[in-house]
């Protein structure tokens, strides 16, 4: 089953079929993935298994699996990229391939040598795109004043909160509406959230007095909240989805005419880079942040260094 409990459908031989299945519970069930990340999976084989079906001129079986050559494996990813995917997306699909296949070792099903032999394309190197401090603290802002829409006041209350959460706590959305009722950063945890991020990872997040503020503003004004259950709600009641969150930072950046860039990730982006330019060091911010490697968190140092350049470019007498 799917994610979403939808059947799968695995163009292969039924022997193939049955293990990839058996994998595909094993990253829900053990390995606990995200439901976005097990779709993902999902899609990426069903795409390798449909491309071995028309490549072998029959649904592969274990036995195909355990003898396919590295020219296969070539084959397939030259046949995505002819598609039009992406390295990015080339990566990630190989990444699954490779997922899958160490699976099939460790549970002795079979084994492929040809699969270590694969290399991943090339990634651009992507700077992430934060918005500009006042440019992050006017999007908070305006989301405090905003009445012309005719939002409630507690609406607009918990709308607040979840973007201060990104911009001052730097949260992936996910990581801030996930949060219960009882993890709110109000007493008794006051200044400190404990975060389950990717991977299952924990981590402790500072939280700064105006977001603790704007949580206690959202819950005086949403009275009878299971502690059990969501901190953010929609208007039924159910946890709030982060579409609603989208939405808004898109009248946003409408409003104060910021680019298609400001997304609520980009206030994480913010969080990280403003950090870094106020004197933060890397590993600090890979903690908060909750990165498994510091590599990640390094492509904020070229965010900075943009900065830093065009900083120069304006104020040195010899720039030019």
């Amino acid at each position: 089953m799917t994610a979403d409990n939808q059947p799968i459908q695995f163009n292969a031989a039924a022997d193939a079929a049955a293990k990839i299945a058996a994998w595909v519970g094993h990253l829900g069930i053990e390995k606990q993935v995200s439901p976005h990340t097990l779709d993902a999976y999902i899609r990426d084989i069903t795409q390798f298994t449909r491309f071995l079906a028309d490549h072998l001129g029959r649904p592969a079986s274990l036995r195909d699996l355990e003898t396919l050559r590295p020219l296969d494996f070539r084959a397939f990813m030259a046949a995505r990229r002819n598609a039009g995917v992406e390295s990015r997306t080339l990566a990630r699909q190989l990444s699954a391939i490779r997922t899958l296949y160490r699976w099939f070792d460790n549970e002795g099903v079979l084994r492929n040598p040809a699969v270590a032999t694969l290399r991943t394309p090339k990634l651009p190197h992507a700077i992430p795109k934060p918005l500009h401090a006042d440019a992050a603290r006017q999007t908070v802002n305006l989301v405090e004043t905003r009445t012309s829409d005719g939002a409630e006041a507690w609406v607009i209350a918990r709308d607040t909160a979840v973007l201060m959460l990104l911009y001052g706590c730097g949260l992936r959305i996910s990581e801030a509406l996930n949060l219960n009722r009882n993890e709110a950063p109000v007493p008794p945890n006051e200044d400190v959230l404990r975060i389950v991020g990717k991977g299952n990872k924990t981590r402790l997040v500072p939280v700064l007095p105006a977001a603790g503020d704007a949580i206690q503003a959202y819950l005086d004004l949403t009275p009878g909240l299971d502690p059990e259950g969501p901190l953010f709600i929609g208007k039924q009641g159910r946890r709030l989805n982060a579409r609603n969150i989208q939405l808004l930072m898109q009248k946003l950046r409408s409003a104060l005419c910021l680019p298609d860039t400001a997304t609520p990730h980009a206030l994480r982006h913010s969080f990280a880079t403003h950090l870094l330019g106020g004197g933060a060091d890397l590993r600090t911010i890979q903690e908060l942040l909750g990165h498994a490697s510091l590599s990640t968190t390094q492509v904020y140092t070229g965010v900075d260094r943009e900065h830093l350049l065009s900083q120069y470019d304006k104020a040195h007498p010899r720039s030019s």
